[in-house]
């Protein structure tokens, strides 16, 4: 499912304008999550092997602030069919369709975490982890991302007798979803305190006016993330990563994602290039 640049737009304006009253998300339950990773910090992991996560906030037209969508895509509790996960252009489809990465294994969650993914690379040491967030706990997801970014939040993954870093053992960090921050407020500091820098690629509207106050003492190095409204599908991230994977600096990795963004939402590149942005 591919949304139009332009129709997007029309439907952004509306909801960034407006925001549409949402229904109070409850917390998720204290021992959520915890089926998925093995949480010590402290654990050893395998450091040769790198590592990318990727948090998903599923579109959801009951307890997120957007114009609704129709509704089987905009639905947040179920990822079969949601926009930025099972739909053609969702992390789950694309990436399974992508000649660069084989699906390791999935793995149900629980309320709060609906669905893992564990990618491999083909040709290289290097493992994507994709988490779909129930779209009602878009906040939580944010929090973690945030977490994760700072290093607050470090998480490790065994699969296949390899433990791999997550969260904020990881790589690279990426969030993809509705920009949650235009609806709620997070008060929380974060700041790091590992001295590690991780890469950062949040795609979501205005993310770089919202995100950066949260990371500005976060250490981050923001490979791609926005200035306007725009359309969170997969292949943006996806060929962002693969220029990342080969060392490639924050401008060609930003060249990347432009080129897709035009290609796919027809926008021209021009305009891609005014929305998706690097550093600080």
């Amino acid at each position: 499912m591919k949304i139009n640049y332009l129709t997007f737009l029309l439907f952004g304006v509306l909801a960034f304008g407006s925001c549409k009253q949402t229904p109070e998300a409850s917390k998720p339950e204290a021992s959520t999550h915890l089926a998925l990773a093995e949480t010590a910090s402290d654990k050893p992991y395998d450091t040769l092997a790198k590592t990318l996560h990727i948090f998903v906030a599923l579109c959801d037209n009951k307890y997120q602030g957007i114009v609704p969508v129709r509704a089987g895509i905009g639905n947040g509790q179920d990822p079969n069919t949601n926009l930025y996960w099972g739909c053609g252009y969702g992390i789950r489809t694309y990436f399974k369709k992508s000649k660069e990465w084989k699906l390791l294994k999935t793995i149900k969650g629980d309320s709060l975490v609906l669905e893992r993914l564990v990618f491999k690379h083909a040709t290289k040491n290097c493992y994507l982890i994709a988490d779909a967030y129930n779209g009602q706990y878009i906040e939580q997801c944010t929090r973690d991302f945030l977490s994760s970014s700072v290093g607050l939040k470090k998480e490790t993954l065994t699969i296949d007798g390899k433990t791999l870093g997550t969260a904020g053992n990881a790589k690279l960090l990426g969030y993809i979803g509705h920009d949650g921050l235009m609806d709620f407020d997070i008060d929380d500091s974060y700041t790091n305190t590992d001295g590690k820098t991780r890469d950062v690629i949040i795609l979501a509207c205005f993310s770089k006016r919202f995100f950066a106050p949260h990371l500005k003492d976060a250490g981050v190095n923001p490979l791609v993330w926005t200035t306007h409204l725009m359309c969170p599908e997969a292949y943006t991230i996806h060929d962002a990563i693969t220029g990342y994977l080969v060392g490639e600096a924050n401008a060609a990795v930003r060249k990347r994602a432009v080129l897709a963004y035009a290609k796919f939402q027809k926008c021209g590149e021009k305009a891609a290039g005014n929305l998706l942005v690097t550093g600080w």
